[in-house]
């Protein structure tokens, strides 16, 4: 993404969040830096503006249809437009946990993150995306929730394919995915699936080979693909695409 956009991240606070939107603001974007913690939000946008970065915190619980809301008049009011929406935030509560143990509040709590909660800043956020002239939706999912991955009994995700609540929300966020792209396409608005690969953050108790600045590096490659690239696509964190 070579010119200037307004990128807006959600659970940008820290994590995958943050880094990729230190990526985005060092290439030149203005970066909105979407957290359900005002303070943590402002402290995270302070820390890029110290570094000369263009950020600044929104106050956004994707849980909270409110706090939605008066964040897309936000940028309404200050910005006009969104250039790129990232569909960050994200829960898991089953780690270690057998899916025939996983209560169904903590299943109904992760689709209320990872799926509703994407769906819900979609559509308060597509006004101001209709009024990019390149206008892209990336949804931070993940290879457990391919089809594919799961359907594999050798899979090298091993124990993780097991993983009831994450698992499932993120193939419905992927399925998500491809109905926005569709219904999408004839506006020119982009929306595909990002995977920043197994990153050690708070989510998995800091268990993941890679850091969170190299999956903020990775999801800033697939944004900038995803601007050229057909709607629809899942991005590999190695390069090329998922099966679904």
């Amino acid at each position: 993404m070579t010119t200037n956009r307004i990128v807006l991240i959600t659970g940008a606070n820290k994590g995958i969040g943050l880094a990729t939107a230190t990526e985005l603001a060092r290439a030149g974007h203005t970066l909105l830096l979407g957290a359900r913690d005002p303070e943590r939000g402002a402290a995270a946008a302070a820390g890029l503006t110290a570094q000369g970065l263009t950020a600044r915190a929104v106050r956004l619980d994707v849980t909270d249809p409110a706090s939605v809301t008066a964040a897309a008049a936000l940028v309404d009011a200050e910005y006009g437009r969104l250039d790129t929406l990232v569909n960050n935030a994200g829960i898991t509560r089953d780690l270690g946990t057998a899916p025939e143990n996983l209560p169904l509040d903590d299943l109904r709590a992760t689709y209320e993150t990872n799926v509703f909660g994407a769906v819900t800043v979609i559509n308060a956020m597509l006004p101001l995306l209709r009024r990019s002239p390149a206008a892209l939706i990336g949804n931070v999912s993940s290879g457990l929730g391919s089809s594919s991955v799961l359907a594999d009994p050798d899979t090298p995700a091993g124990e993780y394919a097991a993983l009831l609540g994450y698992n499932t929300s993120k193939a419905a966020l992927n399925a998500v995915t491809l109905v926005y792209a569709r219904t999408l396409r004839a506006e020119g608005i982009k929306v595909s699936a990002l995977e920043p690969g197994h990153c050690a953050t708070d989510l998995n108790g800091h268990s993941g080979p890679s850091d969170v600045q190299e999956g903020g590096r990775r999801i800033a490659r697939q944004l900038g693909a995803a601007l050229t690239a057909p709607t629809g696509q899942f991005f590999h964190p190695e390069g090329g695409t998922y099966p679904w």
